[in-house]
């Protein structure tokens, strides 16, 4: 059976931030769509590639592209005029790539902004809003519990601090200041939690990575690429019956071979075998479950474009 189709008041949407790879991959699919897009981008991000897209078709009558602080609540509501739905991911500086407790605070400050602005927003239906795996996985229990962890489980904020894992303790304060404010000011809004995002700007610095060997032996160390993810968005924004967190990702590093290839990619100058796989090549027991977002998305046409 399909998925019921969420037909929004406009068919105008915003992206933002739209300048990383995943921002830029949603603004082209959105437009594939057939969706006019605001692409809100902020000062350090990079351009070149929606330009581009400006060029193709009628992108220029179908996308506008949006200078964006989000520590700038009117910024942010000037973007999101005429919009009926947001998708919103926080970059940070490329020129502060690294997460520490500044970085923290500015990403909880922005998702704040941000879900204000849409409270006051008199055109916008729903919010896809982007998290990470690393809001769920972090915690003192994680290799007692009786089930898989799945989209009802969150990241301890203390277990966080204590362990200084400030990428984890970021998403988790930033979502769940989201969903505080979501709800008291009954914002439509639906959270996707994705792996780490596997393409050509991944590198050994991504600060995602810090446990990733603790992750990998209690078989919760999973990556997503850019297309599923994308694709992912665009399900949970079109879906009527959507609601609460989607956790996705397509591949689960949990036996010798994924870890290689992934090692590859990070170090494309390492060893072809870590030696952390020499003395065993025994497969770690997958413990995290993205069964939600399958079922949602067996039937989901990436491609359909939509009527507008």
């Amino acid at each position: 059976m399909a998925p019921a189709s969420f037909y929004p008041v406009t068919n105008t949407v915003c992206v933002m931030d739209a300048s990383g790879s995943l921002g830029t991959a949603l603004v082209e699919r959105l437009l594939q769509r057939g969706y006019t897009v605001h692409a809100a981008v902020q000062t350090h991000g990079e351009l070149k590639q929606l330009k581009g897209l400006m060029k193709e078709d009628d992108g220029e009558k179908r996308l506008k592209i949006f200078n964006c602080d989000l520590l700038d609540y009117y910024s942010i509501a000037d973007a999101l005029k005429g919009c009926s739905g947001l998708f919103y991911n926080f970059e940070p500086p490329r020129d502060q790539p690294t997460y520490d407790e500044h970085m923290m605070e500015v990403e909880v400050r922005a998702a704040q902004n941000v879900l204000e602005a849409c409270a006051q927003s008199y055109t916008i239906d729903k919010v896809v809003f982007t998290s990470s795996i690393t809001a769920v996985v972090w915690r003192d229990d994680r290799k007692s519990l009786p089930s898989d962890l799945d989209e009802k489980h969150w990241t301890d904020v203390n277990f966080c601090r204590k362990f200084k894992l400030w990428h984890a303790l970021s998403k988790t304060l930033a979502e769940k200041s989201a969903w505080a404010l979501a709800k008291d000011r009954d914002v439509n809004m639906v959270t996707i939690n994705p792996g780490l995002l596997v393409g050509p700007d991944l590198s050994i610095k991504h600060p995602y990575l810090k446990g990733a060997a603790e992750m990998y032996e209690d078989g919760v160390f999973v990556t997503v690429d850019l297309k599923f993810l994308v694709d992912a968005h665009v399900c949970v924004f079109e879906d009527i019956s959507t609601y609460g967190r989607y956790l996705c990702f397509d591949t689960v590093i949990n036996g010798p071979e994924n870890a290689i290839k992934l090692a590859k990619l990070l170090v494309p100058s390492a060893s072809p075998q870590p030696q952390s796989f020499q003395d065993g090549e025994k497969t770690i027991l997958q413990k995290i479950s993205n069964k939600k977002l399958r079922e949602l998305m067996s039937d989901f046409d990436a491609y359909e474009a939509r009527e507008c």
